[in-house]
């Protein structure tokens, strides 16, 4: 059991080191997070934009619905 554990924890060390990291391990402090700080900021204002896209959306057809229906 622990050889396997063991076996299974270098196994995955060996495959994160094989990944690429989305910073500059070269640079310090919060610089090194750049990409990473810019590639959150787009996700969240795309996810505002999507957000806000479909709640009008949403708003506009439940007044039509509204209409049609006469509720």
């Amino acid at each position: 059991m622990i050889a396997k554990t063991k076996q299974f924890t270098n196994e995955v060390k060996t495959e994160l080191q094989k990944a690429t990291w989305p910073w500059d391990p070269n640079e310090k402090g919060f610089k090194k997070y750049k990409e990473l700080v810019d590639s959150t900021i787009l996700v969240l204002v795309g996810m505002l934009l999507l957000g806000g896209f479909v709640a009008f959306w949403d708003l506009i057809l439940s007044f039509v619905v509204k209409a049609v229906t006469g509720a």
